[in-house]
């Protein structure tokens, strides 16, 4: 019988004709033999992977509309911090579905990443203008991780007397939402800060407080005067932090307005479904003398090297993996592609729609509560936006109303005390509103009916408590309301950025393999986007069965005994992973324990997520050849032996080599008493050949969209789960709302992401074991192959001990500089001109670039960006030789912009041609640039970070 079409055979770039070219140009006879030379024999797994058989797409996609269909989608008016929303279609259509904006990478490379720059400045533009503060970063993980990093900053604001005081307490109000006080339990317990928890018309300030949180309206629904009680927290030199409602800014005064140091929050009712609790965008928005403390990416305005308007990512310096262990922030991934639909969300419908759909909201919340005080409900928020409280009449229960709701379909929040939430949304109509009336009057056993045809405008608010401040005023928010031009914008920054519908992505330590569309569609499913985090389990029943699929699968492959995928990014899975060894080391009473050993030779943001857990990092050096000194561990582990927590390794290493001696590694670090903890950042040079169980590590993360197939999107979505060893289950991540317990919570929902999760249980479901195995092995061959098609002209960094890479390779650009002055910044640049991103840059040996192909690239894409490669190494060869200066040459000018090679002058000592088609297959499909090199320097002197508020570009 002839099977159906194999997704691996579309996923892996590489087919059997041209693995045999491959192996013969590295002298081998097979891809075994490949792996013997690059992967230990004593790590390797014994058996192959237990998983279900692999499906083909049609048979994948039956099954999960299958699953979908079994989550039951109610009318949500649960709120707290989760409403369903309108995703403008022009935006679905043109941005979530569309790979030039989900398969970008980071926009590190500001040349050619000009259009999700600009959507992200108008993201920043959007929250610095709601919240009426000047400063706003392009996007965090979400609300609660965005107040765990509110209060850090705060706390690292603190004056010189304050800190040689030890002034470390936060006043948080007792009525924010229940997940954000989980995670601030969990971020403040590992941060040396001590959190009072009360109310805030109670608290008396006193000099030992460095920061307070409130929320707004909070989270009760209640819109609360916080004026006074910002006065009073400023007289002793203590900040103020806001939890907002991006909608209810719309209306309300915002908080920038009375007093506010900060506002955070989430922007997912800006037209991102709610996703069972994620992706989507936290936003950050604070005073502009706070610029070097604020966590995340800011975007900022510049200018290129010939003075034109350019856009790149300011201050790059306070990244985590930069700064490491002084970084200010766990934050490496954001929300970026969430944060561009939220903006293009703004930008669609304005200032004046926004007005409507904020207004229509509230007016419907105002009417609703008007009927329910008729039918003899309390509703005790005296203001509010969106949100009431209802207490019952004598006689009436929550589980009488409860029962009636879901007769209807409708989910209500349902508050211990008795109480009932009700949250309304963009999506609320005439017709819910009857139903939702119509649940309370059957309640009452009212005959009362209800025939609405207009809902009228209402509004519960004080005049002091109304917006009066304008917002939005800039052109970009008032010309593309109409499909057509809205769609024309989407396109015209589509056409700035490179991504992976463009041409390979070669970054090293950051995969960028193929994110498939049969992976991607099932996302559209109203029942996968529609589920509220915190609905009734029994109405997710389809949900659940993904995640405790995806846990058990994810378990397996990695060794290890149970997985939580509640960290919503690579970083909050190193953090989650630390805070887990931490609790079972307190657990056995050696909380003591404080030292980790981090080799320089591990992932970036390493030894700034060991600070953020409360650990203090110890650097173990590298040999010659790369690998970790074991001499130099075996002193660092005596020296720490009685407070040696952990050892945080990357395997294989971000060298891209498979170290020999891991094994004996874990054994010394155990018999110190300590913990492994693997990285999980290259696990793709894993799966299916060894795992960080048969290693001898503890714990693990996974960089869902990195191995695992789920998109970078400029940035974000990311999903860091943790894999632990028997010992470690007890100490994962609970939930106070989800789960019974809210130890370790690490993200607002139970789940983190778990919208996107389905992209890597398709990836797993459709590759199969033999499938994830193939993937791995043909990552490992072409690094290799573009090892040896490269060696000659660079030099390769560092090699494993057979001489073989694993799926990466770090290219050697020192040499050049010294015979020519290229550096590898100016290859970087250059290779723009040939249609490609940028490697990895000096990361993480400086003057190199670090290079990963793959599993996903075809031999004959491998070979364009060899070609590419080559012809550089030749360029700079003829500078070195004198045939161009070091001042004028094709590499220190790249990139060239279209608008300078059309320019009717032209002053370079190289031709035009030299400059935009260096290669014949460059012609055939040139990706233009909008600008030249952009002025980093001058864009940190100058920085401006959101619109002015008429056009002046």
């Amino acid at each position: 019988m002839i099977e159906m079409e194999q997704f691996k055979n579309r996923h892996i770039g590489i087919n059997d004709d041209d693995k045999q070219k491959m192996l013969e140009t590295l002298g081998l006879n097979s891809i075994d033999e490949l792996i013997y030379q690059t992967i230990p024999s004593d790590i390797r797994l014994s058996a192959p992977l237990s998983l279900p058989k692999p499906l083909s797409e049609q048979e994948y996609a039956e099954e999960i509309a299958s699953i979908a269909s079994q989550n039951q989608i109610f009318a949500s008016y649960i709120g707290m911090g989760w409403y369903d929303t309108i995703t403008p279609a022009v935006i679905y259509r043109n941005v979530f579905e569309n790979p030039v904006w989900y398969t970008s990478y980071t926009p590190y490379q500001a040349e050619i990443s000009q259009g999700r720059l600009e959507a992200l400045l108008n993201f920043q533009t959007i929250i610095s203008e709601l919240t009426a503060l000047p400063l706003a970063n392009s996007s965090l993980l979400d609300e609660a991780t965005a107040a765990a990093e509110a209060a850090t900053m705060m706390y690292g604001l603190r004056s010189r007397d304050q800190v040689k005081n030890n002034v470390d307490t936060l006043f948080v109000d007792e009525n924010i939402f229940p997940q954000t006080l989980a995670v601030l339990n969990t971020r403040m317990r590992y941060s040396g800060i001590k959190m009072v928890v009360g109310d805030y018309k109670a608290v008396t300030f006193d000099e030992s407080y460095f920061g307070a949180i409130l929320q707004y309206p909070n989270g009760d629904g209640s819109v609360e005067d916080y004026r006074e009680f910002v006065k009073k927290a400023n007289s002793v030199n203590c900040k103020v932090a806001v939890a907002t409602d991006l909608m209810s800014l719309v209306l309300l005064t915002p908080p920038g307005e009375w007093g506010a140091d900060i506002a955070f929050g989430s922007s997912q009712r800006f037209g991102v479904p709610m996703f069972y609790g994620g992706p989507s965008a936290a936003f950050f928005a604070t005073k502009d003398e706070y610029k070097r403390s604020i966590p995340g990416r800011i975007i900022g305005i510049s200018k290129d090297a010939h003075g034109k308007v350019a856009l790149r990512m300011a201050l790059q310096t306070r990244e985590q993996h930069i700064k490491r262990e002084k970084a200010t922030s766990n934050i490496c991934t954001a929300q970026a592609l969430l944060a561009t639909m939220a903006s293009f969300y703004g930008v669609y419908h304005g200032p004046e729609g926004l007005k409507k759909i904020a207004s229509r909201i509230h007016s419907i919340a105002t009417y609703v509560s008007e009927e329910l005080k008729e039918m003899g409900f309390k509703q005790l928020n005296e203001s509010f936006f969106d949100t009431l409280k209802i207490r019952l009449p004598e006689g009436i229960t929550t589980k009488d109303v409860r029962e009636n709701a879901e007769m209807r379909s409708i989910n209500l929040r349902y508050f211990e005390t008795g109480e009932i939430g009700i949250s309304i949304d963009e999506t609320t109509n005439a017709y819910r509103v009857h139903e939702l009336l119509a649940v309370f009057a059957m309640t009452t056993g009212s005959s009362k009916v209800f025939m609405i045809d207009d809902l009228p405008e209402k509004t519960s608010l004080k005049d002091y408590q109304q917006r009066k401040s304008s917002f939005l005023k800039h052109p970009v928010f008032n010309k593309y309301h109409t499909e057509t031009e809205m769609m024309r914008y989407i396109k015209r920054l589509e056409r700035k950025d490179i991504s992976l519908a463009h041409s390979m992505i070669s970054l090293g330590s950051c995969t960028m393999k193929l994110n498939a569309a049969s992976e991607l569609l099932p996302l559209g499913m109203a029942g996968l986007q529609r589920m509220h985090p915190f609905a009734p389990v029994e109405q997710a029943e389809g949900y659940r069965q993904i995640i405790d699929e995806l846990e058990e699968m994810l378990a397996e492959i990695t060794g290890f005994a149970a997985t939580s995928l509640q960290p919503n990014s690579g970083a909050a899975g190193e953090y989650t992973g630390l805070i887990t060894i931490a609790s079972y080391l307190e657990s056995k009473g050696e909380g003591h324990r404080n030292i980790v050993l981090i080799p320089a030779s591990a992932h970036g943001t390493n030894p700034a997520s060991a600070v953020q857990a409360g650990f203090t990092p110890v650097t173990v050096l590298s040999d010659v050849k790369g690998n970790v000194d074991m001499d130099d561990l075996r002193l660092k582990i005596d020296q720490h032996r009685d407070n040696l927590a952990a050892f945080m390794i990357t395997y294989p290493s971000t060298h891209g080599i498979f170290e020999v001696e891991i094994k004996e590694m874990c054994r010394l670090i155990h018999e110190a008493g300590g913990q492994v903890y693997m990285d999980g950042a290259n696990m793709n040079a894993q799966v299916g050949y060894t795992n960080p169980g048969t290693i001898g590590a503890d714990v693990c993360h996974l960089n869902l969209h990195k191995t695992f197939a789920i998109p970078h999107g400029g940035g974000g979505p990311g999903v860091g789960p943790i894999c632990v060893a028997e010992h470690l289950v007890p100490f994962l991540p609970g939930h106070p709302v989800t789960f019974s317990t809210d130890v370790n919570t690490v993200s607002s929902a139970a789940y983190g992401s778990a919208g996107v999760l389905e992209i890597t249980y398709a990836y797993i479901r459709m590759m199969g074991a033999q499938g994830l195995k193939e993937a791995t092995a043909v990552a490992i061959l072409s690094a290799n192959y573009l090892a040896e098609k490269l060696d000659d002209s660079y030099g390769i960094v560092y090699r494993g001990s057979e001489g073989r890479v694993g799926h990466e390779l770090i290219l050697d650009c020192r040499g050049l500089k010294d015979v020519s002055g290229i550096t590898e910044t100016d290859i970087a640049k250059r290779l723009i001109d040939y249609g490609y991103h940028a490697p990895t840059l000096s990361f993480p040996v400086h003057g190199t670039l670090m290079v990963e192909p793959t599993e996903s690239e075809s031999l004959a894409e491998l070979d364009r960006f060899v070609d590419a490669m080559i012809e550089i190494h030749e360029e700079i060869i003829e500078v070195s030789r004198g045939e161009y200066s070091k001042e004028d040459n094709v590499l220190v000018n790249a990139p060239h912009p279209e608008y300078e090679i059309t320019a009717d002058e032209w002053t370079h000592s190289y031709t035009r041609s030299k400059a935009a088609y260096p290669l014949p297959y460059v012609r055939e499909n040139k990706f233009w640039v909008n600008v030249a090199r952009v002025d980093n320097a001058f864009g940190d002197r100058n920085l401006v970070s959101s619109l002015p508020a008429t056009d002046e570009n």
